[in-house]
């Protein structure tokens, strides 16, 4: 019985010490990338997770204040799921969004009086080794 206990205790401590394996983003997985001056319906796409990060970048190429909206949609219904973008005037950035679930998707950009590029990333999760030191 003690050997039980301080089998039990030692396993504990070592878990402890190196902690439970974490799931973490590792890297990520291109699913698309799309540029333009117009507004733009995009081929549809599978996620796995339900998570983005999309890279933007809008420049004007008039005057007047250009915009750019980048929405996700369902591929089944078309229905509108993530609100993504949503600039005026020239700009760039990264968007991290997320849905309730992995599903097929589509882009719909809407853009006026600028050029646009996008490009839509998903995490690859998996865990990080320890090294044991």
């Amino acid at each position: 019985m003690l050997g039980l206990a301080l089998a039990t205790a030692c396993a504990r401590a070592d878990t402890d010490r190196h902690g439970p394996p974490t799931r973490d983003i590792v890297g990520w997985r291109q699913l698309g990338a799309w540029s333009g001056t117009n507004s733009l319906l995009t081929e549809t796409f599978t996620s796995d997770t339900g998570s983005f990060r999309v890279h933007w970048h809008v420049e004007e190429t008039s005057p007047q204040d250009s915009t750019l909206h980048v929405v996700f949609r369902s591929a089944d219904s078309g229905n509108p799921i993530i609100d993504a973008v949503n600039q005026r005037g020239p700009g760039e950035g990264v968007a991290t969004v997320s849905a309730e679930r992995p599903r097929w998707y589509y882009l719909g950009i809407e853009s006026a009086r600028g050029a646009w590029t996008i490009r839509v990333e998903e995490p690859l999760f998996g865990e990080r080794a320890h090294d044991g030191r």
